[in-house]
């Protein structure tokens, strides 16, 4: 029996959720397959909009300059060629080259991204009371401008004036509270900041230590008979001086984080935050659950599992199906519309070898130059042209091919497949991912609007 729907996606990351729950509220019916669950369990958990921009080539009058200091009270700084932290998202637009998802789609369509992404995560994230980035520490001690942010950092921010310690785990290797504060020292923070390395667990075994931490101060499991909060609690509190706040690695619990930070809270008389990792990330996790949550919620079935590899179309206009490797056997999905949402080279949505780049699913085109030699710059922080490869959309989200038509007539792209940005420089990725999926899913919704 024919698997069909109204629109199908493929991909489960940021986008591919988002782009589904989109095209749900428009009253489709919606599948969503991937090959794995998303790629957010490696991530932060932040939500960036747009932190920096390419550099003007002509200096900012001196008021302007001053004027941001004052409201986001760190020096804004030169980052190769791009200029930031941006107060706002939504400033910088306008400077962005015109192949930008958001030159093509315009800051409305952030604004809607960023507007869903509220909806679906409610109490659990916190920005949108403002339009104003965020300035958040992360595990590197570098400062991330940040639309929409965990609660659990919240106390944590770099706009707030009061002096911070930063506190890790000798054995937990992967993250260095010194390093982290050496280099919020040095980001030229208003507050003074310091760093410690205590005793905690240290009979966790290696391969499991993150998700080890977070359940046993979920559960206050008794370590060495003292339970685990009390005893991080009485490692902790020689070290927090002067501090009014104290950041920990995000590892303070798993289901009921908040229980956790306010019970140790209570214990020092400080505010505890969570400071972002790398993977695995419990932010990252969380949120994972919490979008996937939201996909049940709106009625979009969804089966990971199963990669798609291939597709079928008898005129090379329209797909017909896409075939999907389902256990070892090929199964064939129909549906009146298709969102392409795989993901960039890191999620494999986009595959290269030394002669071209290709987008592996439909085979859409993939602008870049012919000589490899010229997808990268020789200086290893320079502008490389390879960060901005992937499809290229109108602003239906519809992937062009090399004449600048519709690959195929229905099929929408959305998220880090779609070129034209230098997420990682531009502190985009999940503004990107947000934008053009509300877009994409509403247009395979309905092609009409």
């Amino acid at each position: 029996m024919a698997i069909e729907s109204e629109v199908l996606v493929v991909g489960g990351g940021l986008a591919g959720i988002t782009s589904a729950i989109a095209a749900a509220r428009e009253g489709a019916d919606v599948r969503l397959v991937c090959h794995k669950r998303t790629s957010l369990r490696q991530a932060s958990g932040l939500v960036d909009g747009l932190g920096y921009v390419p550099a003007r080539n002509e200096p900012r009058e001196a008021a302007e300059i001053t004027q941001r200091r004052k409201d986001f009270r760190t020096v804004r700084a030169e980052r190769g060629s791009y200029t930031g932290p941006l107060v706002s998202p939504f400033e910088g637009v306008d400077e962005l080259p015109a192949d930008h998802p958001y030159s093509i789609l315009g800051p409305e369509a952030l604004r809607e991204g960023l507007a869903l992404f509220d909806e679906l995560t409610g109490d659990m994230y916190r920005g949108s009371h403002t339009e104003r980035n965020a300035l958040v520490p992360t595990f590197g001690g570098t400062v991330k401008p940040t639309a929409r942010y965990p609660r659990a950092v919240e106390a944590g921010l770099a706009s707030d004036s009061r002096p911070m310690a930063v506190v890790g785990f000798r054995s937990l290797v992967d993250f260095d509270a010194r390093m982290v504060a050496d280099t919020l020292e040095l980001a030229d923070v208003p507050f003074a900041v310091t760093g410690a390395e205590v005793a905690f667990a240290e009979a966790f075994p290696d391969d499991a230590k993150i998700t080890r931490f977070a359940k046993a101060l979920e559960h206050d499991e008794p370590i060495d008979g003292t339970p685990a909060r009390q005893a991080l609690a009485d490692a902790v509190d020689p070290h927090v001086g002067e501090a009014e706040r104290v950041g920990f690695p995000a590892l303070l619990g798993d289901d009921n984080t908040a229980a956790v930070r306010a019970d140790l809270g209570d214990r020092l008389g400080v505010d505890v935050f969570e400071i972002p990792m790398g993977p695995p990330s419990l932010l990252g996790l969380r949120l994972e659950d919490r979008l996937y949550e939201a996909l049940d919620a709106e009625g979009v079935r969804f089966q990971t599992g199963t990669p798609v590899v291939g597709y079928e179309s008898s005129d090379g206009e329209r797909i017909e199906s896409v075939v999907v490797d389902h256990k070892g056997r090929e199964v064939p999905y129909h549906a009146d519309r298709y969102i392409l949402a795989t993901g960039g080279f890191v999620g494999k949505g986009l595959d290269s070898d030394r002669q071209r780049v290709e987008e592996p699913v439909f085979g859409c085109h993939v602008p870049h130059p012919e000589d490899r030699y010229d997808w990268f710059v020789d200086d290893a922080f320079g502008d490389h042209p390879y960060a901005r490869f992937g499809v290229r959309p109108d602003a239906s989200m519809q992937p062009l091919d090399a004449d600048g038509k519709p690959e195929f007539t229905n099929l929408y792209a959305a998220g880090s497949v779609v070129g034209g940005a230098d997420v990682a420089r531009e502190k985009s990725a999940s503004g990107v991912s947000l934008s053009t999926a509300v877009v994409a899913g509403r247009m395979a919704a309905d092609p009409t609007q």
